[in-house]
């Protein structure tokens, strides 16, 4: 099978060209999201029909930030960081368009379906997915399937409350996790306090360089994390834990939260393993070529 894969975030889109098991070429590209759902429909159909003029392909599958229904492939509901994307119905306009069967999958879904089928998953009954960016995402799979709850939209763990009546968040309440510990959350703190930590790599980079100011905000970046992580762990008691997003490839992130987390919970949870997800930042589109060709059912 011939597969065209996408994975759509606030800031990027990922994308893949898959003929069978073999991958034969992946790239990235702005999604352009801050401009709206139009302009991110207006840049997958882009990249699809690009690819299309040079490889022909039987299924397309779609990875995207935002509360999916992955029966209709509808956004049932996506903050600020793309306006105007609740309530498209991707599937039916890419179907439409292309003329072939399209399926449509939450992003941190997808990663977790890919990291569970080829990655760091692989064999694990029971995990939990988190990524971190421009927001933070979560999944969980429990007996070899992924949990999606009642209404098919489990694992917003960016929104739990870590710090009640505290920062303002898109989705209308205040203190949510993803405002204190993802990737933008980072980036916001760190440059306030000096404008030349304007990006991760500015503030990993003066860290490698021994800044006693970039350490300091890293590690209370880390502490946020682990909060967050701490209460999972202690309602889950997983055997592992999968992290990804760009910032994760970082080794000081995953062996401080290591440190952290076992020095603040009972020893009967220490049998937790916090990893980084092996397929990085192409685990969804991954994800998306184990959903198309029924690799994950």
């Amino acid at each position: 099978m011939k597969i065209i894969a996408l994975d759509i975030g606030g800031t990027a889109i990922k994308y893949a060209y898959f003929d069978g098991d073999d991958l034969i070429f992946d790239d990235v590209r702005p999604s352009d999201a801050l401009l709206g759902g139009n302009k991110v429909l207006e840049n997958i159909i882009s990249v699809i029909s690009e690819i299309g003029t040079q490889y022909p392909y039987d299924t397309i599958g779609i990875s995207t930030a935002g509360q999916v229904d992955s029966t209709t492939g509808t956004i049932i509901y996506a903050n600020e960081n793309i306006p105007d994307y609740t309530g498209m119905e991707l599937k039916k306009i890419l179907e439409d368009k292309f003329k072939v069967p399209v399926c449509v999958e939450n992003d941190v879904n997808a990663a977790a379906i890919g990291e569970a089928i080829y990655g760091a998953g692989k064999g694990e009954s029971d995990f939990l997915c988190l990524t971190y960016g421009t927001g933070i995402g979560g999944s969980i799979f429990l007996n070899h399937k992924l949990y999606k709850g009642y209404q098919g939209v489990a694992a917003e763990m960016g929104h739990m409350v870590t710090h009640p009546g505290g920062l303002p968040c898109g989705c209308g309440s205040y203190g949510c996790y993803e405002q204190y510990a993802s990737t933008t959350a980072l980036i916001r703190t760190a440059k306030a306090h000096n404008p030349e930590f304007y990006n991760g790599k500015a503030i990993f980079s003066a860290f490698d360089r021994e800044s006693k100011d970039a350490k300091r905000l890293i590690d209370n970046w880390v502490k946020e994390i682990s909060y967050g992580l701490i209460n999972l762990i202690y309602i889950f008691n997983p055997s592992l834990i999968v992290l990804g997003g760009g910032i994760m490839t970082q080794p000081y992130i995953i062996s401080k939260l290591n440190e952290i987390i076992k020095e603040s919970t009972m020893p009967s949870f220490h049998g937790v393993k916090i990893t980084l997800a092996s397929l990085g930042n192409l685990a969804g589109v991954y994800g998306m070529k184990a959903i198309t060709s029924n690799e994950y059912q």
